[in-house]
């Protein structure tokens, strides 16, 4: 199990909402992830919360910066569009790519991203509610619109296109820190072939140590436990071991 740091962006701040709204600002970025980078994180994700809805993203820079004195990979997604902003990306110094809402609009993207770059660069990242028993739609543009496909039907669709990874978060959950969606991670985990990142609802160690003790292949990334000092890197690391 990966522990992962996950740093939504916002005008150049690490911020943090509850089910993707009511944002807070956190911090600087960078001087975060350097922190987190001296606690032993494994990785780092950053995802520009507003590129898609502004169809840009501005954190090149930030991971340029990043990246001199950070050395555990980096996955950034946000506002990507087009194998340009891919490049422009791994330039800056990311090692993955985090696809969200482009990739529910244009699916052959995600096929064309991996063909270029290879499955190892190229992460899905899944945002998801409850919409009815046992069923899940995606969301794209962190959680503010539907897209109407299915949860378990997108799950099937981006692992046909052989991508590395899947980060998925559950909208209902995320900030709540009543742990992850697991009814939603059950009715998901017999379909996933990749390495799965669980984002969303953690609010202690023991919520860590249930995905761990329960599936198999699954890491986690972690926001309000890190950024409210809930926990630490090292303790997570000593009470999962």
């Amino acid at each position: 199990m990966r522990i992962i740091a996950r740093l939504d962006i916002k005008n150049n701040f690490v911020i943090k909402g509850i089910n993707l709204e009511g944002l807070r600002k956190i911090g600087d970025p960078i001087s975060i992830a350097n922190n987190y980078y001296e606690q032993k994180i494994d990785e780092i994700i950053y995802i520009d919360s507003v590129a898609s809805l502004y169809r840009r993203n501005s954190l090149p820079d930030t991971i340029e910066k990043t990246s001199e004195n950070v050395f555990v990979p980096m996955t950034v997604g946000g506002g990507i569009r087009s194998l340009g902003d891919i490049e422009l990306l791994l330039k800056s110094g990311a090692d993955k790519v985090a696809i969200n809402s482009f990739g529910t609009e244009e699916p052959n993207f995600i096929n064309e991203a991996v063909k270029n770059f290879g499955s190892s660069t190229i992460v899905i990242y899944v945002e998801a509610k409850k919409i009815s028993e046992k069923k899940w739609e995606v969301y794209k543009y962190s959680g503010r619109e539907k897209t109407g496909l299915d949860l378990i039907y997108w799950i099937d669709k981006i692992q046909e296109f052989e991508c590395g990874e899947i980060l998925l978060t559950s909208v209902d959950y995320e900030g709540m820190k009543k742990g992850f969606d697991i009814e939603m991670v059950n009715q998901i985990y017999d379909k996933i072939k990749v390495p799965l990142i669980l984002s969303g609802g953690c609010g202690n160690i023991e919520h860590i140590k249930y995905v761990k003790k329960n599936f198999n292949n699954v890491s986690v990334a972690l926001a309000s436990l890190l950024h409210y000092k809930i926990a630490n890197i090292k303790e997570i690391k000593r009470e999962i071991e």
